[in-house]
């Protein structure tokens, strides 16, 4: 069948809402586009991508970690026919039919929409905060905490709830001591993660303390300046991180004007519904969610949007079918990383080709590095990373282009502490490119395609 001149349906946005409602309507036949995102509103996936374990998500007696869970419906989505594209949509028209979508690549004609933009962490803006950004300061334990800087230091949180209850638990693997900072006499959290923060020793809640400024040398962070929300009295606490957990905003500035938005910004439904202030156009997930903000909700309300969706293209005689071939159980794509997946030990001598083009871990960059005469890439990874996870497709294709013509080595910081540390990595993901042993790029955090291949091809 033809490509039609409209879609069926645009989604915009991922995570548990975006991939949730996609798999619904390709189930339906109607092929939804998907613009997962890329950076703006945060990383493919949502906010999961930046949690370790998720123990309250139905189906998982043994839990599963945030980035695991999305890939697993992401890959269920593309299973039964759902077009994915790891692009931002930059522009959105819903003032005529049909409604129009563009991203930097493409634009898209569509008959109806689910928003499931989410949300976005919320920053402090402390006067300091962009001088020490990334060298002390970020918005991701599950991202940064695993990096050398962190090692055996004090690490403050910031918030009250169950993110800042986690992050503050997660870190404590890393550093010798958590301080978690409330601005109030209580947290927000739920009783069993107020439990463990309490209940842990390595971990020291300040009550009535909010950060105002931090303080440091060198571009490396020192310390937070606290203020006591009751006193108002100032102090400065030793530590080399701090972690915000403060909240989000909801993404939408790409609706204003054009949807009905509440004063904090939230897409107002429908009661009981997904349904928005615009016949055709649905919002799903935390974009939308004032009081639940859960993976299952944010399911759930995918799940509603597709298939209000498909009802509201049929009354109005706008569907139009795909069929598809079925995919069996069999055929379908398991994540590399599945729980339960063993991997057999290698010894890495004996599995080091230097003809290769991808190697993994400490041996093959140490070989490599004194003896390649091609550039060599270095990425460098954390356990549960989000943005690593965003970032590995993208790098693979990359990496794929220039097989044979250059070195590529994967190192997970948390096995290969010490060659973080020499390499001054400072959070995750980061890619070096070497020549001759002289360090010649770095790039940090997730970047398109084309900047990594104009990289490779000016030092190859």
């Amino acid at each position: 069948m033809s490509k039609p001149i409209v879609e069926n349906l645009v989604i915009i946005g991922s995570g548990p809402a975006g991939y949730t409602s996609a798999i619904y309507a390709a189930r339906a036949n109607l092929k939804p586009v998907v613009f997962e995102g890329f950076q703006a509103g945060g990383l493919p996936g949502g906010q999961l991508m930046t949690t370790t374990e998720v123990e309250n998500f139905p189906g998982f007696p043994e839990g599963i970690t945030g980035p695991q869970l999305m890939d697993r419906m992401k890959a269920q989505a593309e299973r039964w026919g759902a077009e994915l594209y790891t692009e931002d949509a930059i522009a959105v028209d819903l003032s005529q039919r049909p409604f129009t979508v563009r991203s930097e690549e493409r634009e898209v004609r569509t008959h109806s929409i689910v928003i499931a933009t989410g949300a976005t962490a919320k920053r402090l803006g402390l006067p300091s905060e962009h001088e020490f950004w990334s060298r002390g300061i970020s918005a991701c334990a599950i991202c940064d905490g695993a990096t050398p800087i962190f090692h055996g230091a004090e690490l403050a949180v910031i918030g009250g709830g169950d993110s800042a209850a986690e992050e503050s638990v997660y870190l404590t693997k890393y550093g010798s001591r958590v301080h978690m900072l409330v601005r109030t006499e209580k947290m927000r959290a739920s009783k069993a993660m107020q439990d463990r923060v309490l209940n842990n020793p390595k971990i020291t809640v300040h009550w009535n303390s909010q950060p105002v400024d931090v303080v440091g040398e060198s571009d490396r962070m020192m310390g937070v300046k606290l203020q006591n929300t009751q006193t108002g009295e100032e102090s400065v606490l030793p530590v080399k991180g701090l972690f915000y957990a403060i909240g989000h905003k909801p993404n939408t500035s790409l609706f204003e004007g054009q949807l009905e938005l509440d004063e904090v910004g939230y897409v107002v439904t429908k009661p009981g519904s997904v349904e928005t202030s615009v016949e055709g156009v649905f919002a799903a997930g935390d974009v939308q969610d004032h009081e639940f903000r859960q993976a299952i909700t944010a399911a759930g309300t995918g799940c509603m949007a597709a298939m209000l969706a498909e009802r509201w293209l049929s009354v109005n005689g706008l569907i139009q079918e795909y069929r598809q071939q079925i995919h069996t159980s069999e055929d379908a794509d398991t994540p590399a990383d599945a729980p339960g997946d063993k991997v057999a030990e290698i010894n890495p001598e004996e599995a080091f080709n230097p003809q290769a083009t991808r190697h993994e871990g400490g041996y093959a960059l140490r070989k490599l590095y004194h003896n390649s005469d091609r550039l060599l890439m270095v990425k460098y990874v954390s356990p549960n990373c989000g943005p690593c996870h965003t970032l590995k497709p993208i790098l693979n294709k990359v990496v794929d282009e220039f097989d044979g013509k250059i070195h590529f080595v994967e190192i997970d910081i948390s096995e290969d502490r010490e060659i973080a540390e020499n390499a001054g990595v400072t959070g995750t993901p980061t890619v070096q490119f070497f020549k001759n042993k002289e360090l010649v790029g770095e790039m940090k955090g997730v970047k398109q395609k084309s900047q990594f291949r104009q990289m490779i091809e000016q030092y190859m």
